[in-house]
């Protein structure tokens, strides 16, 4: 079987404390990407690692339709985020951490595109990465190889292969600050060139409430932010806007209606809490918005 699009990445246990309350549910860009990707037209599976604790998590997407491969993992990824008054404050830590996933985890798994979403620098190695774009068009968020964790601290990291890495990435995606950090640059289209230079084929720049920059073939395609109604919950944003991105460009879709398409899809999640679950329709709806 070929798939479309398969999200390979642990589906983390996350603790969010703030002053009011302290919430227990599943995270990671495994299960915001997969919830936002499933209603959409497209043959799609999620490959996952977790203890056997977090199984239920698992049974929720499948009753939903999502096809998973649950590998065994000694442990699940224990995230713990607290919060001050102030939403910016925030201090996060692993307390416990997955195995990594390897070449042989993947090996019976075909698809036009393997989105990795690592959520810690040793989730998936280079040697990964190398191999799934022998096989396939290879998508990849920074986020996670640029986090390390020392004694259950979150340490801000430069990914420490990223030249090598880089080579055999087709799509990647970064905020403003995970460019700075990969390349030096606080400009975003001299970093984007960087990475360009480096061998990315499709540099996606997110930038919040300010759109998003996707680089491709040395041209720079401007995709505006869809403002929420109002904003609830932006936690997995950046995974919904990459549900959609790579949904439409596996489907034909050139650039800019790919970004437009995933920037709408991005101020959807933002005005609901949990994962985005609606369907084409509601982000063709907010396109027009």
């Amino acid at each position: 079987m070929l798939y479309d699009i398969c999200c390979i990445g642990h589906i983390t246990l996350d603790k969010v404390v703030t002053p009011r309350a302290e919430k227990h549910m599943a995270g990671g860009t495994a299960f915001y990407f997969s919830n936002a990707i499933r209603n959409m037209d497209v043959k799609y599976k999620l490959v996952t690692a977790v203890a056997d604790t977090e199984l239920p998590s698992v049974s929720k997407l499948t009753d939903k339709g999502i096809e998973v491969k649950a590998l065994p993992s000694r442990h699940s990824v224990y995230f713990e985020n607290i919060y001050g008054d102030n939403q910016d404050n925030r201090t996060q830590r692993v307390l416990q951490k997955a195995d990594p996933f390897t070449v042989t985890d993947l090996q019976d798994t075909e698809a036009v595109i393997f989105h990795l979403g690592a959520l810690l620098a040793d989730d998936m190695s280079t040697g990964l990465i190398k191999a799934l774009f022998e096989r396939g068009n290879v998508s990849v968020d920074a986020q996670g190889y640029l986090r390390e964790v020392v004694n259950q601290q979150v340490h801000a990291i430069d990914w420490a292969d990223k030249r090598e890495a880089l080579q055999y990435v087709d799509i990647l995606k970064v905020n403003e600050h995970e460019l700075e950090v990969l390349t030096g640059m606080a400009d975003i289209k001299e970093g984007a060139k960087i990475l360009a230079e480096w061998g990315v084929k499709e540099v996606v720049v997110t930038l919040g409430s300010m759109g998003s920059v996707i680089l491709n073939d040395n041209v720079f395609y401007t995709i505006p932010a869809y403002k929420p109604t109002e904003v609830v919950d932006a936690t997995g944003c950046g995974d919904t806007y990459m549900a959609g991105y790579l949904y439409k460009r596996v489907k034909g879709a050139d650039i800019q209606q790919a970004g437009e398409f995933a920037a709408a899809m991005a101020g959807l999640k933002i005005e609901t809490s949990g994962p985005f679950e609606g369907t084409e329709e509601d982000v063709l709806a907010m396109m027009k918005r």
